[in-house]
């Protein structure tokens, strides 16, 4: 998918809504386990449910690598069924993987190849040849921790080096790689402030915003300091939005939530 496509998404829906799929067994409504996969089960009414609310859904890897072989089959089913049924919706593998030279291309492969995700995340630590092996493959996009929404952030990603923010060398450094027209970055929503001086390094490029909702992020905030002409961002919700009930109703549940997320993001997009 290309970012022109994505944006177009974003205008006809009027959302920039991405859902986290953070599957947990003991979270989920119990009538579900039951089935014969309880994860692509919740999964799909998820989707079913909200799909025309966001443009986006980002499972992150851990919560199905922890159920073995059975939870990545459930990855597996989640992204065909996606990649079936609403082949407009953005997908995002939540993987922050982060090797180097052969190991790189083969994560790759893995998640734009075998699992066909339009997108996956990466850390930085190691440098161009941890991230440029994702960069290769031809419209998909790479998303790079930036700045994150947890407190850990502050041991490294907001340390002077050189009389400069190490989040701001990443980020400076990142649009020298090849194909950095692929890149796309984490930016954690409890960082508000930190968003005009992050358009000041990549104004234009794709921002993925965790930590509204749960983590007390402000939505206006991180627009106001962080939309571009072309909206540039994607907010993700994922547990204030797929555990809003833990009854037979989740699903409904889930898309009222979702709606509360897009009504909002919808009156920003009028006003803009």
């Amino acid at each position: 998918m290309t970012t022109e496509q994505l944006t177009a998404q974003i205008q006809k829906k009027k959302s920039f809504l991405c859902i986290g799929l953070d599957v947990d067994l003991n979270k989920i409504p119990e009538h579900l386990l039951e089935t014969e996969d309880p994860i692509f089960a919740f999964n799909k009414e998820i989707i079913d449910a909200t799909q025309h609310l966001c443009v986006a859904y980002k499972p992150n890897t851990a919560f199905y690598e922890a159920y073995g072989l059975k939870g990545w089959k459930a990855l597996e089913k989640t992204i065909h069924y996606l990649n079936e049924k609403h082949p407009e919706i953005f997908t995002i593998a939540d993987a922050k993987r982060g090797d180097i030279g052969n190991t790189s291309t083969m994560y790759a492969k893995a998640f734009f190849e075998d699992l066909a995700f339009d997108s996956v995340t990466v850390a930085p630590y190691m440098g161009k040849d941890s991230v440029e092996p994702f960069l290769a493959f031809e419209n998909k996009h790479t998303i790079m921790l930036a700045l994150t929404s947890n407190a850990g952030a502050f041991d490294f990603q907001t340390k002077q080096v050189e009389g400069k923010e190490l989040y701001k060398h990443v980020l400076e450094t990142s649009k020298t790689w090849k194909n950095s027209e692929n890149l796309m970055y984490v930016v954690g929503a409890t960082k508000a402030e930190y968003f005009s001086e992050i358009r000041k390094i990549i104004p234009d490029s794709f921002l993925l915003v965790p930590g509204v909702g749960a983590q007390g992020g402000n939505l206006q905030e991180v627009c106001k300091y962080g939309m571009t002409a072309q909206v540039g961002l994607l907010i993700n919700s994922s547990r204030g939005i797929i555990y809003a009930s833990k009854e037979k109703d989740f699903a409904h549940a889930a898309a009222k939530k979702a709606k509360e997320l897009q009504g909002q993001m919808e009156v920003i997009l009028n006003n803009k």
